[in-house]
């Protein structure tokens, strides 16, 4: 365990987004108490609520803290995402956005061995925002970019995480492209052949090449095919969606954005203001972006406690699911700090009786496959 303590930067968010991040914080002070975790936590004003305050979604002094700090963990925000999210992962280059999706058994699904993951390329395509009018307002135009950079880095990425990802059950090591480069020949062309190049050098991980709409379809058709996804931003982001819907819901769901040196870490799903203060917002895709977050320090810190607490978390989510503690979007009753609480005991009950040891290493790879690639 290194000796310095770890920074995370806390993004509250809107919405939702108070209940879930105490559920995460009522989490990971389990944890810290059971595992000797050096954490420290900083909070930082961003979201809707700060653009109304300070008429910034994300103050200088905000950026400049997350800036500061070793990781970040981020509540939804509202509609200030543009200016929040998008900021950050641009500005701090976390190029490779990770989203799982897997079946628990205490979730119901129409399927049980879905066990996919989707490297979304986080820094271009339609989502640099470059968009014009003209015809005075009768025109709208907007620029997808793609670079060879950008898509071999991703694809990079994507190839190691299939190389060191353990599965709930043995299939082919697998990376799937999804464009719609039969249209979009330049552009998606391009994502496709960087894809191409860098598979060259992964012989034992098979390749294959998939159109988006496609790709739609076999999610619902033989999601569990599938293993490691790469795609652009865009497709990447309604994808991913889609995926949660396979394994419970958004509220399972969780992601990482990770660059060379920095990470963040949130739930997929928004801000939810229709059922905020009400406390029956899930927690789990909250308490999972945890464990991502945690696996990632693990490696990128070399901290075994990190990765045994990763290791325990997710075991306490299990045990806890299987007895029925669950908010009423996963066929449970319980509040959102009810489950926190629950998984919290939980942790503390494992940690007391267990013992530990580097096997997780392997598995958590899942976030940071190339930490110091260029």
């Amino acid at each position: 365990m290194v000796n310095k303590s770890i920074l995370i930067s806390c993004i509250e968010g809107d919405g939702i987004g108070p209940e879930l991040l105490q559920a995460a914080r009522i989490v990971l002070k389990s944890l810290v108490e059971s595992f000797d975790l050096k954490l420290d936590f900083v909070n930082v004003a961003a979201g809707d609520r700060e653009l109304r305050k300070t008429g910034r979604a994300l103050p200088n002094e905000s950026f400049k803290l997350i800036q500061e700090s070793d990781v970040c963990l981020k509540a939804p925000v509202g509609e200030s995402a543009k200016e929040t999210i998008v900021r950050i992962r641009q500005e701090l280059d976390l190029y490779a956005n990770v989203r799982p999706a897997r079946n628990y058994p205490f979730i119901p699904s129409k399927f049980s061995d879905v066990d996919l993951v989707i490297v979304r390329e986080n820094t271009e395509d339609l989502y640099v925002g470059f968009e014009r009018r003209a015809q005075n307002g009768r025109k709208a135009t907007a620029l997808k970019v793609v670079t060879s950079k950008a898509s071999e880095r991703i694809a990079k990425f994507a190839f190691e995480l299939a190389m060191v990802r353990k599965q709930a059950r043995e299939k082919p090591r697998s990376v799937v492209c999804i464009t719609k480069s039969n249209v979009l020949r330049i552009t998606d062309g391009l994502f496709v052949k960087r894809c191409e190049r860098v598979s060259r050098k992964y012989p034992q991980v098979l390749f294959q090449k998939m159109y988006v709409d496609t790709a739609a379809m076999n999610l619902i058709r033989a999601p569990e095919s599938f293993d490691v996804i790469v795609t652009t931003n865009m497709y990447g982001d309604i994808l991913s969606d889609e995926a949660s819907q396979l394994v419970g819901g958004l509220g399972v769901s969780p992601s990482a954005n990770i660059g060379r040196k920095f990470a963040l870490f949130e739930p997929v799903h928004g801000c939810a203001p229709d059922i905020a203060g009400k406390g029956i917002a899930n927690p789990l895709a909250m308490i999972l972006s945890v464990e991502m977050m945690l696996d990632w320090l693990g490696e990128t810190r070399l901290c075994k406690r990190c990765h045994e607490a990763a290791q325990t978390l997710d075991k306490a989510i299990c045990s806890i699911g299987a007895s029925g503690i669950k908010t009423p979007d996963i066929g449970g009753r319980a509040t959102t700090l009810q489950v926190a609480e629950a998984i919290s005991k939980e942790i503390k009950l494992l940690a007391s009786s267990s013992s530990f040891s580097d096997d997780r290493v392997e598995m958590t790879k899942l976030v940071n496959p190339i930490a110091s690639s260029t």
